[in-house]
């Protein structure tokens, strides 16, 4: 009988996923299910050489305070990699800032607790969103900035990793009306292309982290 060679290492097991949040981490609006945010990012991670299953939780209409039902359900499943997309329901229904950003800094600590490695896209620039009338569009960004301020600053506050921080997400969708679906308001096929794109950065660093300890 030949005996097993001790430099050989078993293969790595797949990574576990969630992406938790709203109608975006749901993935609204994409023209195929493989078009969506998740399956995205699992192709992206596999091409840079993480496998990972996913599970999504999200809840299209989801706001920050909705979050909670969504991370109970995660801690069950153990992940090692949470992504997290939240923030333009909070807008759009005028939740106080400090109350949503409290709301996921809350998230991101018991995810944290739990060993999870967690990156937030965090809330958008709504002024993009092509049926903002011009006039509003000074407030709505404004809040929009406000509120992802306090996110980021919640996010790295608690451990966790915040996705794009340079924007380039949201300017892309303001420079691109085709990036948005025919609702006008939840991305494309091709918008959650950008998305992903947008993440794929910090989920890839996060997710060797969860490779390592997979």
């Amino acid at each position: 009988m030949t005996s097993p060679d001790p430099t050989t290492r078993p293969p790595r097991q797949p990574i576990s996923l969630v992406v938790l949040g709203d109608s975006i981490a749901w993935g609204q609006g994409a023209s195929r299910p493989a078009d969506r945010l998740a399956p995205r990012l699992v192709v992206g991670l596999a091409e840079h050489g993480v496998e990972a299953r996913a599970e999504v939780l999200a809840v299209p209409g989801a706001r920050s305070a909705d979050l909670r039902p969504q991370v109970d359900r995660a801690l069950t499943l153990r992940p090692d990699l949470a992504v997290v997309v939240i923030g333009a329901n909070d807008v759009t229904h005028q939740v106080p800032p400090e109350q949503a950003a409290a709301d996921l800094a809350d998230a991101v600590r018991r995810l944290r607790s739990a060993g999870a490695e967690v990156v937030v896209a965090a809330a958008p620039d709504l002024s993009a969103v092509p049926h903002v009338p011009p006039a509003l569009r000074g407030p709505v960004r404004a809040a929009s900035d406000r509120l992802r301020r306090l996110q980021e600053e919640m996010v790295r506050a608690h451990g966790g990793r915040v996705a794009d921080p340079e924007h380039r997400g949201s300017d892309a969708f303001g420079r691109d009306p085709s990036l948005f679906s025919a609702d006008r308001f939840h991305p494309s096929s091709a918008g959650y292309a950008v998305i992903a794109a947008a993440l794929l950065p910090e989920v890839v660093s996060a997710a060797r982290l969860g490779t390592d300890a997979a």
